[in-house]
Parts: C-alpha cells; structure tokens; sequence
C-alpha cells in the first residue's frame, strides 16, 4: 500500500464550500481524509505544498478533441498533455468529430485512442442523432453499453421536434443524459456576432439574444413531456435565465452550464474583426456577462467548463464572418477563472463547485471532492502567480485562444491523477 500526504496546504473544498489550512492523505490512489493535523503514516511520501492551493482536479464538460478526422488540429495526446497542464484531470469529450462518434465502433476507436495517449481521463459523449443530422436517433443503448456518458448533436440543433422528442423519450427509458445546445436554429444561422449597436456598426451578421430565450423554451416544453434527464451545454444571456429558473422550480431534471469565454469577455472584445473572439454563441453584451455569473453564483447555472474548439491558423486567419467560431481553453480556464475570484465575484469553492463537483455530479462520476474514497485527482497552483501568457507555450497544437498576451494571475504547479502526477513538481 503506497500512501502520499499531502501537507501546508490551503485545501479548497467544494461539498463543504470552504478553504482550510491542513493536509491531505492519498492512498493507493484514492483520498483517505483531510483536516488541519494528520499523522504522517509509516513509509509515506510527504509533499510541501507551500501554502498553495490544493482542489480537487476539473471535470471539464464539453471538450472537442479532433480524432478521428482533424488530428493536425488537436490529438488525444495533445489535448491531454493541454488538460494536465491547465488542472483538468477529466475531460468529457465532444462527439463533433469527422465522422461523428454515432456508432460503438467509432466510441470503442476514441475510448482506445484516448486511453493510450492522454495522461488525464477521458470519457466520451456521443452523438443524439446519426451524423449530428437531426433526421435519425442513435442506438442510444448500444453507445451506453460502449461507454458513452452522455449524447449531444453539439451546436446541431435538431429542428424536427418529432425525432427530437423520440430520442429523447428514448433517453429517459434508459436513463441517459442528454446535452442540448440551447438556439433558434433558423435565427442563429450564419451569426457572427449578437444583436446590438456593435454589431450594427461593424456591419457583422448578428442573432438576437432571444433566439437562446427561444431555443430553451422549446427545449423545456420537450424535456416536460419526455421527463428526459438534460444539460443544457452553454447558457449566455440574460433572456433565458427566468425560463431556466421556472423549469427547475417545476421540478425537471435539467442543469446548466456556461463557457469561461462567456463568463470573462464581452461583445467589445472583438474590437476591429479579432477572429480569435469568435466563438459560438457568440459574445454577448456585459449586461449578459454579469447576468450569467450572477447565474452561476446563485447555482441557476451549474457548471463552468472550457468549450475548448481547436481550429487551425488558416481557420481563423480569414474575415470575421468566414473565420471558424470556437476557441481553446483547456489550459487558459483556470487562470481565466480566477480573474473572476480576483475581482470578488465568485470564491474559490463556488469555481470548484462548478468545475468539478457539479459536472461529476449530473454524469455520476465519483471525481470532483474531496471526500474519503473519492480518486485523488488533484490539482496545486499558486492563485496569486501573475504572467503575460504567450499562446505559442501552449500544449494544445491549435493555438487560437483570446487570452493571447493578456494579463492573468493563477499559475498550476502540480496535478495528479488517481494519486500519480501527471503534470508539474512534486514539491
């Protein structure tokens, strides 16, 4: 039996909603307890973490990993080595592949790739209808049995509510967790930018925050007819907030996550055409920002997670309204994270809450605390480290995130996975 403590911590729990000064005890790769005084046991390996932060590491919900079909975009080694070094320990991974993840051979291929090439867990999602098409459902039982953990058309919004309320009729009967994605798809269609002034003067193709309101709207009169368990993927604005409120006081089974983009950036930030803001939704206004972390501070919205969407330079590198949306994140979310504990908006137990315990939580995983029996998937980082961050040092093999040379503070200095580290130094 191999047992590490872990000590001179400031240990940030997420079920209990505080930070304490102790140490934590792992053995063979699952935590044993924590508090502020624990014995060294006989044979174990101390590690110092030097007064920094020690949390339990980021379950991150809704990642694009671009095998099969777009490895030179990213690979499973790369978004894994990306993960580890951003203090994500699993990441739950997006079926928008090419071709999609809507059969178990394809899953089994991912599961396999995955499993021989990432550092970090990966549990795969995998599509609701066939080709992400919205014409044909998936056999969703044949992909549970594969080890699907959830089923999503990603940003493919299925506009035939018939075959959406099959498959998700279909879902309830076998307790799947569906992700939807929350848009008007005739309204959103070939929008760059949202609604408003901005737009207008940039002369961008826009979508009004309605179309989100609209979206959810529809979703939830299926989901209170189907009775289906789902996760609504990124809640941006604040039109669709009092519709996701009312539908979790009627008692339906439904949560709601944002992305970091929309958390920590607004509609300005594209300034003149900066395709690397381009994202999907797109950026709102920061009536909408502050609305949603209000959202998240409250617990209307439940989880954080990266939307990490590589797309390669010639992507990107075109006009604003031709360039690719989505952004990496795996190892930016973090440190952007913290920009909202350092301006006083959520504490650090809230952001853990949403980036590990919540999403471990609505997938039944038994990652994200703290807790006796839980793996000793940790992470340590200095809050307070300040950097200027350079997006070629990232892992990531596409480099388009929108934090390129901002100033963020929060540097990780080690993460673990089941008790071995992954990432980092041990001391």
């Amino acid at each position: 039996m191999t047992a590490t403590l872990f000590t001179n911590a400031r240990i940030i729990d997420p079920q209990a909603g505080d930070v304490t000064h102790g140490a934590l005890l792992v053995r063979d790769g699952k935590i044993v307890g924590h508090g502020a005084e624990l014995a060294i046991p006989d044979g174990a390996k101390v590690i110092d973490c030097g007064g920094h932060y020690l949390a339990p590491g980021i379950v991150d919900l809704g990642v694009k990993v671009c095998e099969p079909g777009e490895r030179h975009k990213e690979s499973f080694r790369s978004a894994g080595l990306a993960a580890a070094a951003g203090g994500v320990t699993t990441m739950i991974t997006r079926p928008d592949t090419d071709p999609a993840i809507d059969n178990p051979e394809t899953l089994e291929f991912v599961a396999r790739r995955a499993s021989e090439a990432a550092p970090v867990r990966v549990l795969p999602m995998a599509a609701l209808t066939k080709g992400r098409q919205g014409r044909e459902m998936t056999e969703i039982g044949f992909l549970l049995d594969a080890g699907a953990v959830a089923f999503t058309d990603c940003d493919n919004v299925t506009s035939d509510t018939k075959v959406l309320t099959r498959a998700l009729s279909y879902a309830h009967s076998l307790g799947a967790l569906v992700q939807l994605h929350p848009q008007e798809p005739g309204l959103s269609k070939g929008a760059a930018a949202t609604s408003g002034k901005f737009a207008s003067l940039r002369g961008l193709p826009a979508v009004s925050a309605m179309a989100e309101r609209m979206g959810i709207d529809r979703d939830i009169a299926l989901i209170e007819m189907t009775g289906a368990r789902v996760h609504f993927d990124q809640i941006t604005t604040a039109r669709a907030l009092p519709a996701l409120e009312r539908a979790k006081r009627n008692g339906l089974d439904v949560t709601a996550g944002t992305s970091i983009h929309h958390l920590t950036l607004n509609e300005l930030d594209v300034a003149d055409y900066r395709t690397f803001y381009k994202v999907k939704p797109p950026l709102r206004s920061e009536d909408d920002r502050l609305a949603t972390v209000d959202a998240l501070r409250a617990g209307l919205i439940d989880i954080l997670s990266s939307m990490h969407t590589p797309q390669d330079e010639e992507s990107k590198r075109l006009p604003f309204e031709e360039a690719a949306s989505g952004a990496v994140a795996l190892q930016t979310l973090l440190p952007a994270a913290l920009r909202l504990y350092h301006s006083g908006d959520l504490t650090l137990p809230h952001l853990f809450r949403a980036m590990a315990l919540n999403p471990a939580d609505r997938l039944g995983l038994p990652q994200g605390r703290l807790t006796a029996g839980a793996p000793a998937d940790l992470i340590v980082f200095d809050a307070n480290a300040p950097f200027v961050l350079d997006r070629f040092t990232l892992l990531s093999k596409s480099k388009n995130t929108p934090f390129d040379g901002a100033r963020l503070q929060g540097r990780l200095r080690a993460t673990y996975v089941g008790g071995q580290l992954v990432h980092g130094e041990t001391a």
